[in-house]
């Protein structure tokens, strides 16, 4: 896939997934917009920066797919390569951990106990899928590759220092 398309059509896949996934459906699911956030200020502070962070982890790791993997996170349209730099060497599923995280901080930043449950949901959504159709997708395209990447690199819990396969 050329640069420019795997730019675009990451781009085009960061809308309808994500920005539905953490964008819409939160919104959706809050009452909150157009009223004051959270009545503890530590709740609507902390869930503010979870979601700019996680927001810029996100941004991140699409960008890596586009320019280090040459194609999209839309299982239509697959890097050429394996994307192992970057956020992807502390954790290999930062776009997940990013989305939960932005769904998690407007739970916080809004106190809303339906965006929390949705975050649950949504969490067990992911999972199913990177259980059952990634990993073994992954393994199938990139063979020794990609399990000795899963091997040392966490799936969900992001690791401090960066995996230096």
């Amino acid at each position: 896939m050329r640069r420019f398309s795997a730019i675009a059509g990451s781009g085009i896949f960061l809308v309808a997934a994500p920005g539905v996934v953490a964008g819409l459906v939160p919104w959706l699911l809050s009452d909150r917009w157009g009223r004051p956030w959270s009545p503890l200020p530590l709740f609507a502070l902390t869930g503010g920066m979870l979601v700019i962070a996680a927001a810029a982890v996100l941004l991140h790791a699409f960008a890596r797919f586009a320019l280090e993997g040459l194609g999209t996170p839309a299982p239509v349209a697959p890097t050429e390569r394996l994307v192992v730099g970057g956020v992807y060497r502390h954790v290999r599923n930062p776009m997940y951990v990013a989305v939960l995280s932005i769904i998690l901080g407007q739970a916080l930043l809004f106190s809303s106990w339906s965006i929390a449950a949705y975050a649950a949901v949504a969490a067990a959504a992911m999972v199913t899928f990177a259980k059952l159709y990634e990993e073994p997708t992954l393994a199938g395209r990139y063979g020794a590759e990609y399990e000795a990447y899963r091997r040392n690199v966490p799936g969900w819990l992001p690791r401090i220092t960066p995996w230096r396969g």
